[in-house]
């Protein structure tokens, strides 16, 4: 079997770009997937080796061509990012039954989570609506006509698209907590102790998604502070694989609450206002309800049931990904448990904010 070195050097000669120069060094950061640097004789780039238990889901490479497809139309509206490179009309390479993603390297920081500023949140907050101003979706009930043809619906600022009903959360937290136990798992103390408040946390979550108003946008979800490189004070954003089509409003609620330092357990309310501002500057669609919405915050209990499945070894991974699952879980319900100790102050944050607007 080839090593990731030898795989890794023939991708890149495939792509013309290269020999490799320098041993190829991992870039730490990925929860999901493996990153490089690679120098060849062409220049630096920053290689992305996609983890293979994703790329065995159904449906995964549809989903990364409409990511692709959607990366393509932020370019055309000068987004600031780093894009995937395009061979042969390809972004996505496969060589030897695995897939990359190429981009050039940049030089510069991920955010330092510990020191965000209310400048940074501004900017990403500004990004992110940049993003969702680009094709806003008016959701409204689909009517029929007497030949069962879809009506028209009357012309508007944005378009409008059929409804459909809110994705809810379905997870069996005691399912879980039951295999856990049946396995000796070291997960099972920690998920015992905090089962009341998870099955809590996802029925806010399915409340808040029901009360969302009915408008869709092009979508950046991943866009939290690890996935923003500042590279001489300006922001670039990264990963960009998970572009879709999603509700603006509660988009802009989980990133808001991640960038006002919800990820480490410090929240900073001014920070949240600098996110908001920097968004409504760049696009404001006139929905003030976000205080009834603080249930969009708990969406890490799905992110928590991806790495329960890790830590239980239901994704067929091997130990290390049954120790990252398990570091996840850990982690995921602790911040779980401390957007619970934040609500009222966060929801009063909303309040204030938006009474001063008016």
């Amino acid at each position: 079997m080839k090593s990731q070195q030898e795989i890794l050097a023939a991708l890149m000669k495939e792509c013309g770009l290269g020999e490799i120069t320098e041993d190829i060094r991992p870039v730490s950061g990925g929860l999901m997937h493996k990153m490089y640097k690679v120098r060849t004789s062409t220049g630096d780039y920053a290689v992305k080796c996609l983890n293979p238990e994703i790329m065995a889901r159904p449906g995964v490479f549809e989903n990364y061509a409409r990511a692709e497809e959607l990366e393509g139309i932020l370019e055309e509206h000068k987004v600031p990012m780093v894009p995937a490179m395009t061979f042969s009309g390809r972004k996505m390479l496969e060589h030897e039954g695995m897939y990359f993603y190429v981009f050039h390297w940049m030089e510069g920081g991920i955010t330092d989570q510990n020191g965000i500023t209310e400048e940074q949140c501004f900017q990403a907050g500004e990004i992110l609506g940049q993003i969702h101003r680009i094709d806003p979706q008016i959701v409204e009930e689909a009517k029929v006509s007497e030949d069962d043809q879809a009506f028209e619906p009357k012309e508007r600022s944005v378009a409008a698209t059929e409804i459909t009903e809110p994705e809810l959360s379905e997870i069996n937290f005691r399912e879980y907590l039951s295999l856990a136990k049946e396995r000796k798992s070291a997960i099972t103390l920690i998920l015992e102790e905090n089962l009341d408040l998870l099955e809590e946390a996802q029925n806010k979550l399915n409340e808040a998604r029901k009360s969302l108003p009915q408008i869709t946008a092009i979508n950046d979800g991943d866009m939290d502070p690890k996935n923003i490189m500042w590279c001489d004070g300006k922001p670039y954003v990264i990963d960009l694989e998970c572009l879709d089509r999603d509700n603006p409003v509660a988009a802009c609620v989980d990133l808001a609450l991640q960038w006002s330092g919800t990820l480490n357990g410090r929240f900073q309310k001014e920070l949240l206002s600098a996110f908001f501002r920097g968004y409504l500057k760049a696009y404001d669609n006139g929905f003030q309800g976000y205080e009834n919405l603080f249930g969009i915050a708990y969406t890490w209990v799905e992110w928590l049931e991806y790495n329960l499945r890790r830590a239980l070894g239901l994704t067929g991974g091997d130990e290390e990904e049954i120790r990252l699952g398990e570091e996840e879980t850990v982690s995921t319900i602790g911040r779980i448990r401390y957007l619970n100790s934040i609500e009222a102050e966060v929801c009063e944050t909303f309040r204030s904010y938006f009474h001063h607007r008016m």
